[in-house]
């Protein structure tokens, strides 16, 4: 069903995105590792899912197992992989293989992630690859007490020396996930070791529109074409908030409301993640606002917070800025800045 809140799981599911499968199936022949790119709600994770649930391997949320504890550990990793005995199970017995996977049963002080991924490897060595996905891997640089360096050099390992792994990272912050794995950076432990990127984008207007049209009429409810390019021209082409109206038009058939209640939740949403950035600097929800009023220029950005009582250096700024753009939350397009999701520019101006 095209209209439903949760990640999708199979490929035939997924609307409009072979191309995007057909990109990570041979970068995953090829390479090592691989990079799944894309602002929030684009669809990475359903990409993903549905590329685990055709193929040997285990995912790891990692933005999850940062909230509940504002870090990672070595532990923490450790029990998450543990806690994926069931699936490794089906995964042997579905490939009719025996493998003693000592790791299910010892404790996590007692284990090593390298040792583990020896132990995954050879899962491959009998399947043809096995997989180890890590959602949302820019929060693995607060892996540890050195930012994470000690899982690159693991990385870096398994890349060298464990030729039936294969490691697939999205990243909806795309800057700050390049800066942590630091490929081209001489210092990083991954330097030298390329990897396959999939660059995902929301839908044009055109594809939008085809997406919603196929949702009504996957769920036999006829709606208004009108209304459907109304709605692209309100929510842009972001799967994830097309998804919500079209369930919240399922629910009551009205247009307006379903927009409403489209915009509700996307504030929830949108809410908690601006409070998580906001604890970073109070200064980054400052900045989203005066380019989502149109001050989008630098100076206009500057004269903006300055009448606002912050005297903000130059050189702060322009790291605050550079930041934004990291984290995906703003564009830069001749020397202009942009929301990089127009939902969230919407709320920014109310």
């Amino acid at each position: 069903m095209l209209f439903d809140l949760r990640p999708k799981n199979r490929r035939e599911e997924i609307f409009d995105r072979e191309k995007e499968f057909k990109d990570l199936e041979k970068s995953v022949e090829v390479y090592p590792m691989t990079i799944i790119l894309g602002i929030r709600r684009v669809g990475k994770s359903s990409i993903l899912r549905a590329y685990l649930n055709e193929n040997p391997g285990i995912l790891i949320d990692c933005r999850n197992l940062y909230a509940e504890s504002g870090y990672l550990t070595k532990e923490d990793l450790i029990r998450n992989l543990q806690s994926k005995a069931g699936l490794l199970n089906k995964i042997t017995s579905k490939f009719k293989i025996s493998v003693n996977l000592k790791f299910l049963t010892i404790e996590p002080g007692e284990l090593s992630l390298r040792e583990i991924f020896e132990e995954l490897n050879r899962i491959g060595e009998k399947t043809g690859k096995f997989i180890i996905a890590f959602d949302e891997a820019q929060y693995l640089r607060f892996y540890g007490s050195r930012g994470g360096r000690e899982l690159l050099a693991l990385f870096a390992y398994a890349y060298d020396n464990l030729p039936n792994l294969r490691l697939i990272l999205t990243g909806s912050e795309i800057g700050l996930l390049h800066d942590f794995l630091s490929i081209t950076n001489y210092e990083s432990s991954l330097y030298g070791r390329p990897g396959g990127e999939i660059i995902m984008k929301p839908f044009d207007k055109k594809t939008s529109i085809e997406f919603l049209k196929y949702g009504f009429n996957e769920a036999k409810v006829e709606i208004d074409e009108e209304e459907i390019k109304k709605a692209v021209e309100i929510l842009d082409g972001v799967p994830g908030w097309l998804v919500i109206f079209g369930v919240e038009y399922l629910k009551n058939g009205n247009f307006e409301k379903a927009i409403q209640r489209t915009f509700e939740i996307a504030r929830g949403l949108v809410v908690g993640e601006l409070k998580e950035l906001k604890k970073r600097s109070p200064r980054y929800v400052e900045i989203l606002k005066s380019i989502a009023l149109g001050y989008n220029r630098w100076s206009l950005i500057r004269d903006y917070l300055k009448v606002r009582g912050d005297n903000i250096s130059d050189p702060r700024l322009y790291a605050l800025i550079e930041n934004l753009k990291k984290m995906s939350w703003i564009v830069e397009e001749d020397e202009r800045y942009k929301i990089a999701d127009p939902v969230v520019a919407t709320m920014l101006k109310s």
